[in-house]
């Protein structure tokens, strides 16, 4: 991820070894996360189980929201890839009986989103 997409707010891929070390308090007995993403403090995991979206709040990022949303409640997403003057990728996912989608974050150009959506398939589709 480059200075610009973290100044921006656009998630680029991290290590799931460095995540699981940073983020393994937030996980249940035996999951394991398969894929992630961090932007400066904020992260969107996804898991074998759900995708946990964690966002730091205030000067210090003491206060932190963390959404879990599990494959289950996923009634349908979608992924919007870079263009050629694009700076980003965008994710959206609405849970069952939404109408506006209840997760939306951006990935720098880096993120391979075919990846992202063959893990969200074989989760909820699958």
């Amino acid at each position: 991820m480059g200075l610009i997409g973290a100044m921006i707010g656009n998630a680029g891929p991290r290590d799931t070894e460095d995540l699981a070390r940073d983020y393994g308090e937030l996980l249940a007995e035996g999951e394991r996360i398969e894929m992630g993403f961090k932007v400066i403090r904020d992260a969107c995991l996804f898991t074998d189980r759900r995708v946990i979206l964690i966002d730091r709040q205030g000067v210090t990022g003491k206060k932190t929201e963390i959404l879990s949303v599990p494959y289950r409640a996923i009634s349908h997403f979608s992924l919007e890839s870079a263009g050629h003057l694009d700076l980003e990728s965008e994710l959206r996912i609405w849970v069952t009986a939404a109408t506006e989608p209840t997760v939306r974050t951006t990935f720098d150009r880096s993120v391979d989103v075919c990846a992202i959506q063959r893990l969200l398939a074989a989760h909820v589709a699958g």
